[in-house]
């Protein structure tokens, strides 16, 4: 078998390490620096590998994955706990559902719909913290973190090739 061949689908390539690095980002962005008299965004980093995850394979691993992530969040920020766990497992049931549609999209269509996944995992940390605090978040806060995490697309995409193809029992 040459070297170019596609190489396995171990969970500590697809899950594992992606699962690392975004901690590690999301820690570094929840530093209180400021430039400028800024302070760095905080992007939900989770949420691009929540979105990849349900795309790349159906999985065990991948829910437990983000509710690990979202249970990181939670702690990191000071949330209730499951808080962050349901606002990702949200877009993550919805992408998966939608797994046959998106097979094929173009990247328009898959940066749409990553939108769309932004927008409920968001919308529904907004609606929960409103039935919980019986107030609203700033929605400038809201749109400024949306912001953040949409530009982070690429990165689900990447994820999205790299893995995509690399079990054949789900082509």
């Amino acid at each position: 078998m040459s070297s170019s061949a596609a190489r396995g689908l171990a969970p500590w390539r697809w899950l594992g390490v992606p699962m690392l690095i975004a901690m590690a980002a999301t820690f570094i962005f929840a530093l209180p620096l400021r430039f400028f008299g800024l302070g760095l965004p905080e992007p939900v980093f989770a949420l691009p590998l929540a979105f990849a995850w349900a795309v790349i394979r159906p999985s065990m691993l991948g829910p437990v994955a983000v509710l690990v992530l979202g249970i990181f969040l939670d702690f990191l920020w000071g949330s209730p706990t499951g808080f962050w766990a349901v606002c990702l497992l949200l877009p993550y049931g919805v992408v998966l559902a939608a797994r046959s549609i998106l097979a094929g999209q173009s990247q328009v269509m898959m940066f749409l719909w990553y939108a769309a996944a932004t927008v409920l995992a968001l919308g529904s940390g907004y609606l929960f913290t409103m039935l919980d605090t019986q107030t609203h978040p700033d929605p400038v806060t809201v749109g400024w973190q949306f912001l953040a995490t949409v530009v982070l697309y690429p990165f689900a995409n990447m994820l999205i090739e790299r893995f995509e193809d690399a079990d054949v029992r789900f082509r």
